[in-house]
């Protein structure tokens, strides 16, 4: 082997270490980019976003966009690198995405958690704007619990010791009026069906003075009303107020978009109150990317959205569901709403 051999390969070593490093070895962070949209108007897998069986539903077109954002894990040298040089990423340490000592099934599992409950706020978010009633709904039941194999997720509770239960904080202030071993009556309804059982009462954990059921008491829509949501591998609480927008546009006559491209982000409480949420750059790109015009920010992100913005899209500023609905239509009659400038 002559020299030129020789100096070519102890050049081309380094390169190919570098290469192999680059590609294998991953490092400590995640990129964060755009997410998948979704038309909470429309439909996915043939299944409507948000659908409403048992009242009344009126035409709607137009997009009311929830957003999300997009995690990748597990990155390699270039794959970081690649991701930070793309102007459409930004990378952030692992641990503030999958904090130490918290396993990813974990994550997973509050993250879809979160999304359930976000789906029950923007419910009875959009009942209570409309005044529609609502009933007791169970929205889980404990595995240790008392009510475990008698109750049901998704079970209306009619009356708890002949007292009716017309709202959540009727069943816990009925329960723990009771003390541990008593036995409880509830009447409940299920598929229609109205049941009768007695349940005897468990300890409560850190309370050993008053009884325990081992349910979560929400609200829902009165039967035959019927939502469900129709979003699966999404988790987060972020898409409250497009759900609520969007169930609030399928049960009222017009168009809360007016056919237009609208997306929007932001947490919601059952009284309405629009929260903070994180990743609102890479929100608005996916929404403008997808086509939209108008995007809905709630008022803690304004500060941070408005040095992002992506040209074209307009950012309207909402505290709560009255305010994000006055602002779509002063779009739809020509007014400006108030922005985050």
């Amino acid at each position: 082997m002559n020299r030129r051999i020789l100096t070519l390969v102890a050049a081309l070593i380094p390169v190919v270490v570098l290469g192999v490093v680059g590609s294998v070895l991953t490092v400590p962070f995640v990129a964060l980019g755009p997410g998948p949209t979704f038309n909470t108007l429309g439909e996915v897998d043939g299944k409507q976003v948000v659908d409403v069986q048992g009242a009344q539903v009126d035409p709607t077109t137009g997009h009311l966009n929830m957003t999300t954002v997009s995690v990748r894990d597990k990155l390699s040298i270039f794959e970081a690198f690649g991701f930070w040089a793309s102007g459409q990423h930004g990378l952030v340490p692992r641990s503030e995405v999958y904090p130490p000592g918290v396993s990813r099934e974990e994550i997973d599992k509050s993250n879809q958690q979160d999304f359930k409950d976000s789906e029950g706020n923007a419910e009875v978010a959009a009942l209570h704007y409309l005044k529609l009633p609502t009933v007791v709904l169970l929205r889980k039941v404990s595995d240790d619990g008392p009510a475990n194999g008698v109750l049901r997720a998704g079970d209306e509770l009619v009356s708890v010791n002949g007292a009716p239960m017309a709202t959540p904080q009727d069943v816990v202030t009925t329960v723990s009026a009771q003390a541990p071993g008593a036995p409880l009556t509830v009447v409940y309804r299920r598929d229609t069906t109205e049941q009768t059982a007695t349940i005897t009462l468990g300890t409560r954990p850190g309370d050993a003075t008053k009884g325990y059921l081992g349910v979560t008491p929400g609200e829902g829509a009165r039967p035959p009303m019927q939502v469900d949501f129709n979003l699966a591998d999404i988790g987060g609480p972020s898409a409250g107020l497009m759900f609520s927008l969007a169930l609030i546009d399928k049960l009222t006559p017009g168009e809360l978009d007016g056919g237009r491209f609208v997306a929007g982000t932001g947490t919601i409480d059952q009284d309405g109150k629009v929260g903070p949420i994180g990743g609102i750059q890479y929100k608005m790109m996916a929404a403008r990317d997808a086509g939209a015009e108008t995007f809905l920010v709630p008022a803690a992100n304004c500060n941070e959205a408005k040095s992002r913005t992506p040209a074209g899209l307009r950012l309207v500023r909402v505290e709560n569901l009255t305010g994000a609905l006055q602002s779509l239509d002063e779009i739809n009659t020509g007014k400006n709403p108030v922005g985050c400038g």
